[in-house]
């Protein structure tokens, strides 16, 4: 007030910095691959693009973990000959590459074999030459019904073996069309206004009151609630969660015949050492084990079964409450003291095996147990 000074609002000593303008990059050239291209505009020394060598030690092929979805698909055409092409896609996880087989079929004048080089794919519908990356097909793009076009040519996926349809159920937080939780919301969100509606055509469906319908009678049921909404993988999963296994895979002889068989061809006697190892797991000593317990010693033990063999025998020796009775398991495997003929193993062939015959797409299971699905949307009925 000395100086009759009322405002004193500090002045800024130097001028506020001016604003991070975005770095651009000139756009794609069409010369090499687009990352190539990119690692060159960062800087005057040229360096080769960096890959996720993370991601492909965790996703490259270990022991019986392939790590490759693989898919059944058809060419979507009008074409009376090209519509009966089948294919094998092939979807590497460890470095998001894909592969096109196709069935070799006789009298067709199509030779088959190699039909697309591994390599990424890009999205159809995107602009070449442009600054930003291009987008790329990833896992989640790949389920059964899905279209989709590699390089102009357009495929529908029809089917999937054993090992896509366990690794997606396994990741379903990955994998939105094989997570039980979110396709039972969504379809509890479509049909909870109608439940009485839909339980009497559920037991329409049951006229000799099994409690058991078959998968052709589900699926047109689903897709009639649904409206069609659902892709055909949520509705397989629906079906393998709720359904009723093959007899054929329910046959645990005729599982451990076929195992020692293969146990026998590779001069595996392993059995007291991981008879040895499971019960100083068990720590308890109550003779049963977690199942990923007993398959985790039997990978250790390198022992020569596909996965999806080991994972049903381990399935099948389960007792009430989900635990497996080891000793009952080893002993099945023992061909030395407890052998099978080999006769019992001519039967009917595992679904789990990978099938490439270019035959229609099999069943995911023969029955479903409707009543658990029921009361799981709308609750216990009265």
């Amino acid at each position: 007030t000395v100086f009759v000074v009322e405002d004193f609002t500090p002045v800024p000593y130097k001028a506020p910095p001016p604003p991070k303008t975005e770095k651009s990059f000139p756009p794609y050239t069409g010369f090499g691959s687009e990352e190539d291209s990119l690692c060159s505009c960062m800087g005057l020394l040229l360096k080769p693009p960096q890959k996720d060598f993370k991601k492909f030690m965790e996703k490259d092929r270990n022991g019986m973990e392939s790590n490759i979805l693989r898919f059944v698909a058809k060419l979507v055409t009008d074409s009376p000959i090209d519509k009966d092409r089948k294919f094998i896609i092939s979807y590497f996880l460890s470095d998001d590459t894909i592969s096109v087989f196709e069935h070799i079929q006789k009298n067709t004048g199509i030779l088959g074999g190699k039909f697309l080089e591994r390599g990424r794919i890009k999205k159809p519908g995107q602009e070449l030459f442009k600054s930003e990356p291009s987008e790329y097909f990833k896992a989640q793009d790949l389920f059964v019904g899905a279209r989709v076009c590699f390089h102009g040519h357009n495929f529908l996926l029809v089917d999937a073996d054993e090992y896509t349809f366990n690794y997606m159920e396994k990741h379903a937080n990955e994998f939105s069309v094989a997570n039980i939780g979110v396709i039972l919301k969504k379809l509890k969100d479509i049909a909870e206004p109608r439940s009485r509606e839909i339980r009497q055509v559920f037991a329409a469906a049951d006229p000799e009151h099994s409690k058991v319908i078959e998968y052709d009678t589900f699926r047109n049921l689903i897709v009639s609630i649904t409206d069609e909404t659902f892709s055909e993988h949520e509705i397989i999963t629906l079906g393998r969660y709720y359904g009723v296994r093959d007899e054929y895979e329910m046959d645990l002889h005729f599982l451990l015949a076929v195992a020692q068989e293969q146990l026998k061809k590779n001069s595996f006697e392993n059995f007291e050492q991981l008879s040895a190892v499971l019960i100083y797991n068990d720590r308890e000593k109550c003779g049963v084990l977690p199942r990923e317990v007993c398959r985790t010693v039997c990978k250790s033990f390198k022992l020569p079964l596909a996965d999806d063999n080991l994972q049903a025998l381990l399935t099948m020796c389960e007792d009430d409450h989900k635990q497996v009775e080891y000793k009952k398991f080893v002993d099945g495997l023992n061909w030395r003291q407890n052998p099978i003929p080999a006769l019992q193993t001519i039967k009917v062939p595992l679904k789990n095996e990978d099938d490439r015959s270019g035959q229609p797409p099999s069943l995911p299971v023969k029955g479903i147990k409707y009543l658990p699905l029921l009361d799981d949307l709308f609750g216990n009925e009265e």
